[in-house]
């Protein structure tokens, strides 16, 4: 398949897929591009899509960025699952370590660039592994920020170069939540302690009442993606 009827196919299967359930994505998703991978977050649209390539397509490759900065709460997710499904996760770590970076870039680079930083600890990182595969999974949601109100469930991803699949879109968080606790999904308890969005330690605070879900990352700033997504 060249690159002109790829970009067809999408095109079309982004409007067949516009009502169609995640399970209905991600079969197609897996049977139409075998090299596919999973960025795997732990967050609860993540875990909730790690469960269904468990019961849909086991053997695909899940991964997940290690940046070293992770939460404890968010490691112990990742081996409460990799017990549960006997499953494992492919970890992708960036090139220098946290004591390499504060060397040559300062201590807290977090705080001083926090977009230097996400570009060392995930776009490198995530640039590289995404190079091995023609198509990846990911559990936006187009509720989640304006930056993505306008994802498809299936569509070219321009800046990694590879067919992108958001079988998650069109849910709600309430959609999410549902199935976790339908299927008994394990999930990460910060998000019983008002961490809705969950991503390093140090760039993740709390979300107060009335607040948007997302208001507590990167807060004190205007940054809104850490550039994994457009």
């Amino acid at each position: 398949m060249n690159f002109f009827e790829k970009e067809a196919l999408i095109r079309q299967k982004a409007e067949e897929f516009e009502n169609a359930s995640p399970e209905t994505v991600i079969r197609w998703a897996v049977d139409t591009f075998p090299n596919i991978t999973f960025a795997c977050s732990f967050g609860a649209e993540d875990v909730v899509l790690v469960d269904m390539l468990q019961k849909i397509s086991p053997k695909t490759d899940i991964f997940y960025l290690d940046t070293d900065f992770h939460f404890k709460e968010t490691y112990e997710t990742r081996d409460r699952m990799v017990e549960k499904y006997g499953l494992e996760f492919v970890q992708v770590k960036p090139k220098i370590t946290p004591e390499e970076q504060a060397a040559e870039h300062g201590a807290e680079l977090w705080k001083s660039d926090p977009n230097a930083c996400c570009n060392i600890r995930k776009v490198e990182p995530l640039t590289r592994i995404l190079g091995q595969y023609e198509a990846w999974i990911t559990g936006i949601r187009r509720d989640q920020a304006p930056t993505r109100a306008n994802a498809k469930k299936v569509e070219y991803d321009t800046k990694f170069g590879l067919v992108k699949f958001n079988p998650l879109a069109a849910w709600t968080s309430e959609d999410v939540w549902n199935y976790i606790r339908e299927n008994d999904v394990i999930y990460n308890p910060l998000h019983d302690r008002n961490y809705p969005s969950i991503g390093c330690e140090y760039c993740t605070r709390q979300v107060m009442p009335g607040e948007d879900p997302r208001a507590g990352r990167w807060a004190g700033s205007d940054k809104t993606e850490c550039g994994l997504h457009k």
